[in-house]
């Protein structure tokens, strides 16, 4: 059989068994997309092989679509994280980090372990592919000539799937101590993120206060603080609605609807008057209501404020609903691609609202693959781009999986270039991150599946084994518990925190199904770059003092 389509037949069969095996469930716990690993080592044991560069592609390729969606999705969330607990996080996965290395060679002495098998061990333990051809540079400095670097690849194949279990164990054992509620850590994440907003809720006041007479409502102090919006207005004795905006001037007597949270509404209502019975969503009105789509480029990262649709299209933008929450819309609220806007005017002008705003259904359904291509190939670029630091003798790379999730980031932020938005529909996103993952895995497992049991079923090779999990586990049960105790980190961003300081995407991916939360993926993403570039100089420090 052609070697491609072999290749392709046997990362599908094995993605078919994986996500069957882990789809099975004990007590609520499964492997997931972890499954897909293991179902490949047995079929790469059984003869099951690929084509080199067919799986290097299908491997590296899965990767990058993976951690760049991560990326993509959530990076606003990430920089909060940064501000909020950057230091907390990136310091407990440093202490991963160190543990790890004081723990190969702590082994090294005791069992005799050879130096290239320590290298190998470290990587394979951390399931760190790049600290892996790091050591192996390193090794070619500095062993002699003519010296097999195989056992380096073997000790990291026998202790990767070792890893990948022991990081799993790691949280299902701190999840069992802790006595973890997953829906009281979702919301108390959402909560911490600022993901989690007060319902919005509207009001009918009676304005009273007769120093706010001629003045116009967005002059009204309190305004921006509260995020209360005007929307309509019944002027005295009149029997009629209209649309009201911040340029809408006030009387007393009047009677406007209001809209924003409780607490809200309960602070801005003494300043400008009392409760209304009258209810003005039930008057005769010439105001309108409308869901308008935000979809046209040139209004994404704009402000309210900046758009001024009260002055010139006599709009009001009550409420933002943005990834199914509702937020106020607040004069310094900036727009982005998606953005569900609540606007009241008349019906011309909310037309020409929708014209600005763009409003296309169409579009935001649709997944624009140029920025997707654009920004993979700028985060490969940047993995490629070598950094020096003082001490090592080798520049450090983030690699094809570090540079995308660092470009990811940045452009979710910027939202746009030029023509291009950096926006993929959540559905898109989860199918494509899924589709990358289990490429990876699949093509890892049938990889690691040849040499796999010749070396762990050998006495010396289930001895690595037993250290790869010592390695792995020891750090990540101390900097749980450190984290969990003494810094009071939520458990599903601690969950993130533990596969990012592993850079491990099948402990992410198995940590996601705990939760429908992001917290996992976004604590992930927080450590990912400082871990890497660590592991990648860890490895190398190992082999220079072994061979010292």
């Amino acid at each position: 059989m052609n070697p491609v389509t072999f290749s392709i037949l046997a990362i599908v069969g094995v993605a078919v068994g994986g996500l069957v095996i882990g789809g099975i469930r004990v007590r609520k716990i499964g492997l997931g997309s972890a499954g897909v690993m293991f179902v490949g080592i047995l079929a790469g044991h059984w003869g099951a092989t690929l084509d080199h560069d067919v799986a290097e592609f299908a491997k590296e390729f899965g990767l990058v679509l993976f951690v760049f969606t991560i990326g993509l999705q959530l990076g606003p969330g990430i920089v909060q994280l940064w501000k909020d607990q950057g230091l907390v996080l990136n310091g407990l996965a440093v202490g991963v980090v160190v543990m790890g290395v004081l723990l190969v060679l702590m082994f090294h002495s005791i069992i005799d372990l050879p130096a290239l098998a320590a290298g190998g061990l470290f990587s394979g333990a951390t399931t760190n592919t790049p600290s892996l051809g790091a050591a192996q540079q390193a090794a070619a400095t500095v062993a002699e000539e003519g010296t097999d670097f195989g056992m380096l690849a073997s000790a990291y194949a026998v202790a990767y799937p070792g890893g990948i279990l022991g990081i799993i164990a790691t949280m299902l054992i701190m999840k069992s101590m802790f006595k973890i509620d997953m829906d009281a850590e979702a919301k108390s994440a959402a909560s911490q993120s600022g993901d989690q907003f007060e319902p919005i809720v509207r009001r009918c006041i009676e304005v009273d206060n007769k120093h706010l007479s001629e003045r116009k409502f967005g002059d009204i102090p309190g305004v921006e603080e509260t995020g209360v919006r005007v929307s309509r207005i019944k002027r005295g004795d009149s029997l009629t609605v209209d649309p009201a905006t911040d340029q809408t001037v006030l009387h007393a007597g009047d009677v406007i609807l209001v809209v924003g949270t409780e607490a809200g509404l309960d602070r801005f209502e003494p300043l400008i008057g009392k409760p209304s019975d009258f209810d003005l969503m039930e008057y005769s009105s010439n105001a309108c209501h409308r869901r308008i789509v935000v979809t046209d480029p040139e209004v994404i990262n704009k402000t309210l404020r900046d758009l001024s649709l009260d002055l010139i299209y006599n709009a009001t933008i009550t409420r933002i609903i943005r990834s199914g929450v509702e937020m106020p819309g607040r004069g310094s609220s900036r727009l982005q691609y998606g953005d569900v806007l609540h606007v009241v005017s008349d019906e011309e002008s909310l037309d020409r609202v929708a014209k600005l705003l763009g409003n296309s259904l169409k579009a935001i359904n649709e997944t624009q693959f140029a920025p997707v291509f654009l920004g993979i190939f700028v985060g490969v670029v940047v993995g490629m781009i070598p950094i020096s630091i003082p001490g090592v003798p080798f520049p450090v790379k983030l690699g094809l999986a570090g540079g995308p999730l660092i470009a990811a980031i940045v452009f979710s932020l910027l939202g746009k270039v030029g023509k291009f938005v950096w926006h993929i529909p959540f559905s898109a996103n989860l199918a494509l991150r899924e589709l990358g993952i289990i490429m990876f895995l699949a093509s890892a497992g049938l990889s690691a599946g040849k040499t796999f049991f010749s070396v762990a079923l050998t006495s010396q090779g289930l001895l690595w084994m037993l250290a790869g999990l010592v390695i792995t586990m020891v750090p990540l049960l101390i900097v749980g518990l450190v984290g969990r105790l003494v810094f009071k980190v939520n458990f599903l961003t601690l969950c993130g925190v533990i596969a990012g300081s592993m850079t491990d995407p099948p402990a992410l991916a198995f940590a996601n199904t705990l939760s429908d939360s992001s917290a996992c993926a976004t604590g992930y993403a927080a450590v990912y770059p400082l871990t890497m570039v660590m592991r990648i100089v860890a490895a190398q420090t190992i082999i220079y003092i072994l061979f010292a």
